[in-house]
């Protein structure tokens, strides 16, 4: 199921400054409104993002031949290149700057965050593009795009569903994972680079 195939990439879209910023909000002092803005926010450019590459791909029709090897070869070598570069220049990674206003976001700034991050952020647009041609192209129905979109912003919301689910247990989890991602964002990285390679070099087979 071609579904299936896509399914993964949401990984993709929240690992990195994605999910560290949905922990960061969940840690605020309004946490609550903060994270339901920033994942409504991520809600609507992904779903733009998504559908428009769809429509452009084909939008549902009868399915046509996969794009040149040639496209997958590119993407593969460029990753390759950005795992590289991201591994030499461990030692200097450090989090985005606006990181440090997560603590005391508001609502809009949150909204805004998750609209921009998840829509404009290099390996999210690229992999929302991804989905939607490449489910346009085999014929799927869009609302096999907007499963993706779910699942995506499902894992957006675990650090709030987890403040709800598990109470002080989660809010004395949750700085702890923070400050590691924050840490070792560099190896985020990588583990996204690698799961896109991976994914993409799946194609080329």
């Amino acid at each position: 199921m071609n579904l299936l195939t896509v399914l993964p990439l949401t990984f993709v879209m929240v690992a990195g400054p994605q999910i560290l910023s949905a922990i960061f909000l969940a840690t605020s002092a309004d946490w609550r409104r903060n994270s339901a803005a920033y994942v409504f926010g991520a809600a609507l450019s992904i779903t733009l993002v998504v559908t428009i590459a769809y429509v452009i791909g084909g939008g549902g029709g009868s399915g046509r031949d996969d794009p040149s090897d040639g496209i997958y070869i590119a993407i593969v070598v460029l990753l390759l290149a950005a795992m590289v570069h991201t591994y030499l220049k461990r030692a200097e990674s450090e989090p985005p700057k606006w990181m440090g206003k997560l603590q005391d976001a508001k609502p809009r700034f949150s909204f805004t965050l998750g609209f921009l991050l998840l829509g404009i952020f290099p390996t999210d647009i690229l992999t929302s593009v991804a989905v939607g041609s490449f489910l346009a192209n085999k014929g799927d129905p869009l609302w096999h795009c907007l499963v993706f979109v779910a699942l995506t912003l499902l894992l957006l919301s675990l650090p709030a569903i987890a403040l709800l689910a598990f109470g002080e247990r989660g809010q004395a989890f949750l700085p702890k994972a923070r400050d590691w991602m924050n840490d070792n964002s560099w190896l985020v990285n990588e583990v996204v680079l690698a799961l896109f390679v991976v994914i993409t070099a799946g194609n080329l087979v």
